[in-house]
């Protein structure tokens, strides 16, 4: 296993973290984690050299964004001394919150499932412009210097899901230790991207990456982009090369692994042996752009997320639903992408009333009006 150095922690952090959003469960049952399963996968990894364990409040839940069981596997599992050989991270709920107090209780409640007395690195979960703000008028930061100075956590950082301008505005408004942002090599120019990467890097917070596999959409190829691998002298799998391509940024301290199966952790362990900043050659992250390439031949509809077209006057997302109709047909995963439209889109595309605004503004041209009422037909009935 690799390590790097966490920040401004000085606490060296594998390169691999183990994301407890997608353990294995039985029947299918989101909330019916496969314990013994589970251990064996958790303690694999562990035994090798993993030292970051993430997970949240709402993971594994019989109900979308509730309390979830994924913190009290994790509060059983870490016994025996497998807590003192590893960093915790989990986070706060902050759709849950309406109060300064609500804040205390979650965390409180969260020691209890975890069954610690303190959390290594604890993040405002899956901040956006609204959120944040919400939370900050809450007092939410002057909750994380109380939960620091007690020793309930240690470092406090936060999630992400929102444009650039809403990043940097949060990365300037603490001294976070770290942040948590999607990226993987279809999504440099998505939510905080390449750019936010290197914005926090350069102020020497530390940078956890979520979603690097896209879901897991980019573990299994579609037989075009298979030819490009093909090309390659060191022949790696789909899972592989996503995983080295994160890996090759300087810049990236963690990524995180939502693993189900035994020979997910496997490789994945085998392939952090290799993963060592700007390791690929020029070649081989020019065979990266070319499968990018192939894959955005395939996008159904060219928003360049411009959001020209917003604010919607309906509340709209209208980009945010291009990416989720767009992902359907470049990874022909059409059952997925209803499901994630369906779990996380606010106001729906059926809540569009023609208006036309919108695309009076797109330089794409988009006939936006036609494309949201497809994406009704496909997601929503």
């Amino acid at each position: 296993m690799l390590y790097r150095r966490f920040g401004r922690t000085g606490l060296d952090i594998s390169i691999l973290g183990f994301g407890c959003m997608r353990l294995p469960t039985i029947g299918g049952a989101q909330h019916q984690i496969d314990e013994e399963k589970a251990l064996r996968m958790l303690y694999y990894a562990i035994d090798r050299g993993l030292n970051y364990i993430d997970t949240a409040y709402p993971y594994h839940s019989a109900v979308p964004f509730q309390e979830g069981m994924s913190e009290v596997f994790l509060g059983k599992a870490l016994q025996g001394g497998y807590r003192e050989k590893i960093h915790l991270a989990t986070k706060l709920p902050s759709w849950l919150i309406k109060s300064r107090e609500d804040m205390d209780r979650y965390l409180n409640r969260q020691l209890e499932r975890l069954q610690t007395g303190q959390i290594d690195f604890y993040l405002l979960h899956g901040l956006n412009a609204s959120t944040w703000k919400k939370l900050k008028s809450l007092g939410v930061l002057e909750f994380l210097e109380s939960a620091i100075s007690d020793r309930r956590i240690r470092y406090a950082g936060f999630s992400f899901h929102d444009d650039p301008a809403a990043f940097k505005e949060i990365i300037d408004a603490y001294g976070w230790t770290f942040c948590q942002i999607q990226l993987n090599y279809m999504d440099t120019r998505y939510q905080a991207g390449e750019e936010g990467l290197k914005y926090a890097a350069e102020r020497g917070i530390a940078v956890v990456i979520m979603e690097p596999l896209k879901g897991g959409r980019l573990a299994s190829s579609p037989a075009v982009v298979r030819q490009v691998w093909e090309k390659a002298e060191v022949k790696r799998s789909p899972a592989e090369w996503a995983l080295r391509f994160l890996w090759n940024y300087p810049e990236v301290s963690v990524v995180l692994s939502g693993m189900t199966e035994m020979e997910q952790v496997v490789e994945n362990m085998r392939v952090a042996e290799q993963g060592a900043p700007n390791s690929l050659s020029p070649g081989e992250l020019g065979l990266i752009e070319e499968a990018r390439g192939v894959y955005e031949k395939r996008m159904r509809v060219n928003c360049t997320n411009c959001r020209y077209c917003m604010p919607c006057l309906s509340g709209v997302d209208i980009p945010e639903i291009f990416n989720h109709l767009n992902n359907a047909y470049l990874y022909e995963d059409f059952k997925g992408s209803k499901q994630v439209y369906n779990a996380f889109t606010r106001e729906k595309a059926s809540a569009c009333v023609k208006c036309g605004a919108c695309e009076e503004f797109c330089p794409q041209h988009i006939p936006i009006m036609d494309v949201l009422t497809e994406v009704v037909e496909l997601f929503e009935k």
